[in-house]
């Protein structure tokens, strides 16, 4: 029987995010505002076209900018592989990775206090609420040693448990 599942997950946003989408909203707003002022004031000049122009040009950066900031990951789960998918503004999707559960080499419920090590390349795809945080460590082909921390729900957990290696689920924590 296959096993499928399908999750997508929104990142909540940190204080950092906030304020990047506020200084590029007020920014961008008050710099359209400037331009169309300048516009109105050289009326009847080549430029005021220009800075007609300009401050379109502003506006549409400033909403591309600021769309951007919000995030999605989309996990995929299809007999023993976990793909996760990065998803900015619902117009972009980059592959995160993949990942044989497998080969996993620990997993279980994340926390602060979790050894770590310089060679280890940490992938945070999860929804910025610590508290259903699992991780997971293995050997990836475009990080090398990898660290996961994502927040699957219970299915798709279920289904992790099912293909992790007996080594492993020994030792969850």
């Amino acid at each position: 029987m296959d096993s499928f599942a399908e999750q997508l997950v929104k990142r909540e946003d940190t204080s950092s995010d906030r304020m990047k989408k506020y200084l590029i909203y007020g920014g961008g707003i008050f710099i359209t505002i400037v331009l169309v002022i300048l516009a109105v004031l050289k009326m009847g000049s080549p430029i005021s076209i220009i800075m007609l122009l300009l401050a379109g040009g502003t506006g549409y950066l400033t909403y591309f900018l600021g769309t951007s900031t919000y995030v999605e990951y989309e996990y995929t789960f299809t007999n023993g592989e976990l793909d996760i998918d990065k998803i900015i503004a619902k117009r972009k999707r980059v592959e995160l990775l993949s990942a044989d559960v497998r080969k996993f080499t620990d997993f279980g419920k994340y926390s602060e206090d979790i050894a770590d090590s310089d060679d280890l390349t940490t992938v945070i795809s999860s929804d910025n609420i610590a508290s259903h945080e699992y991780y997971a460590d293995f050997e990836c082909d475009k990080y090398g040693k990898t660290r996961l921390i994502f927040a699957p729900d219970e299915k798709i957990l279920e289904y992790i448990k099912d293909f992790l290696p007996y080594n492993v689920k020994r030792n969850m924590k």
